[in-house]
């Protein structure tokens, strides 16, 4: 049980615990598949927590330079990349730094493709297989005029000259089943194509650590793709590294009755430490409270401190009303949240820190003016 009266705030904890019986479980799924599952750093970035990772996962994957130079200095390999456009100046050393690089068009692997066939990297060409059952179309990559991935008219028989790999993501916290009835998908328009790869990158997307999901399933599924093409299956889970792993710590700042609804304004902000949950949508869940209002029960709209009028989110029910100075803690914000957190109106970023494996809080870093500035210019 976390103390929460000796943490910072606001304060993203990982709990070491949690996190350690996530990787346990994909591991397994990665050990009975004769499959490679890699962290994908969009979705979790705490490179402090990588040497935990490192133990369980043998590798990761990128979207950028950036993300490729923390996965060679804090995982110590080389990067799985994906970048949906390459720039030019940056090629020669993400060559550099990768093992895969997945192009995302084939103009691109034109572009490239020479520097590529003389280095020590397999290349792999996303495809778009025209399936997604993602509801929100700003995650879906398979919308009409999607710019991720190639569909199967703009290419032949035969995969480019050089291209060892297929890439696909068009899951987003999905199950098994779904991954089913892309897989259907992905080999009526692409089967053929399949045969010729040396390896299949499924993407992200695979919830496997969410309660309920059936990982005998999956398990099943990879197993038996892997045997009919005969290519080394890897996967590249978002969320499911880091689901329901920790917490965000904020307090309540002041309290205001505002035409009637009582408002509880904090020191985090949903704005710019939280944007996930205004972009996706979604209403995150707080520990000790009630998701949705309740008649008789204190019900607060809870508001973060910068200057944007949007910056609030729905309201919530709490047995005692809550005072200046309470802990209001939002679950499961590890994963995706963290990496999204920008320093608009200059608000501090929150705190990270890890309670560790012994039950002790350990603060691992701190933000203030430096770091809003160096955004700047």
């Amino acid at each position: 049980m976390i103390d929460y009266s000796h943490i910072p705030s606001p304060c993203f904890v990982l709990e070491e615990a949690k996190l350690r019986a996530n990787l346990e479980l994909i591991n397994s799924v990665q050990q009975r598949a004769g499959i490679q599952i890699i962290l994908a750093l969009k979705g979790f970035s705490m490179y402090s927590a990588f040497p935990l990772v490192r133990q369980y996962l043998s590798g990761a994957t990128a979207s950028s330079l950036n993300e490729i130079k923390l996965v060679n200095d804090y995982m110590g390999v080389k990067a799985h990349t994906y970048i949906p456009a390459i720039r030019d100046d940056e090629f020669n050393e993400i060559l550099e730094r990768s093992g895969h690089i997945t192009f995302n068009s084939l103009s691109q692997w034109e572009r490239f493709k020479d520097r590529a066939k003389n280095a020590d990297v397999s290349c792999g060409i996303r495809v778009n297989p025209q399936y997604s059952e993602v509801g929100t179309d700003m995650y879906n990559p398979c919308v009409p005029g999607s710019r991720l991935g190639i569909t199967r008219d703009l290419i032949g028989d035969a995969l480019p000259d050089g291209i060892e790999g297929i890439h696909f993501h068009t899951l987003c916290e999905n199950d098994s089943f779904t991954l089913e009835r892309t897989l259907e998908a992905l080999e009526s328009r692409f089967g053929d194509l399949l045969h010729q790869a040396k390896w299949v990158n499924m993407g992200g997307g695979h919830l496997m650590t969410r309660e309920g999901y059936n990982t005998d399933h999956l398990v099943q599924l990879l197993t038996a793709f892997r045997t009919k093409y005969d290519v080394q299956v890897i996967l590249e889970p978002g969320s499911a590294i880091a689901w329901q792993t920790g917490v965000l710590v904020s307090t309540v700042l002041d309290l205001v009755n505002s035409q009637g609804i009582e408002v509880a304004i904090l020191d985090t902000s949903f704005a710019a430490h939280m944007p996930d949950t205004l972009e996706m949508p979604y209403k995150p869940r707080i520990l000790n409270s009630y998701h949705e209002p309740v008649a008789g029960k204190p019900t607060y709209r809870l508001g973060g401190m910068t200057c944007l009028a949007g910056d609030f989110m729905g309201d919530y029910s709490f047995d005692d009303p809550l005072k200046v100075g309470d802990r209001v803690i939002f679950d499961d914000m590890i994963h995706y949240t963290m990496v999204k957190t920008t320093t608009f109106n200059g608000v501090n970023l929150p705190a990270i820190g890890i309670w560790q494996e012994d039950n002790t809080f350990r603060l691992v870093k701190t933000y203030g003016y430096e770091s809003f500035k160096d955004r700047l210019s």
